[in-house]
């Protein structure tokens, strides 16, 4: 019997073009970044992601997004908790280089869970 690893939730808020991307991936994979994004930004707290889709994607894409998804702990060990703000502004630096080894170590699907027009 194999036991599923510890995970911790991730959030990321996302535009119409990275969803339609996820969705080609079936919802298991974050898709190759850009040249001009270096870095894979995902986030701790669902109410950070909230704003960044609502307020941003929604103003400069029409739409925001809100995924949410799990990741093995132990691997997230390597990624130190980067605090972009205030004390809620939580998010993690995943070099672009690396972002099929984070995706390898997702856990279940990514799931839509919020959507602003």
């Amino acid at each position: 019997m194999t036991s599923r690893p510890a995970t911790t939730t991730l959030w990321r808020p996302t535009g119409p073009a990275e969803l339609a991307l996820l969705q080609e991936l079936d919802w298991r994979a974050w898709p190759p970044r850009l040249p001009e994004q270096p870095i894979f930004y995902p986030v701790l707290n669902e109410d950070y992601a909230i704003r960044i889709a609502r307020d941003w994607n929604v103003k400069h894409d029409g739409a925001g997004f809100v995924t949410r998804f799990e990741v093995d702990t132990e691997f997230l060990c390597r990624y130190p908790v980067q605090q972009a703000g205030g004390r809620t502004i939580l998010e993690l630096w995943v070099p672009a280089a690396e972002l099929d080894e984070f995706n390898a170590h997702i856990v279940g699907p990514i799931e839509l869970v919020h959507t602003f027009r």
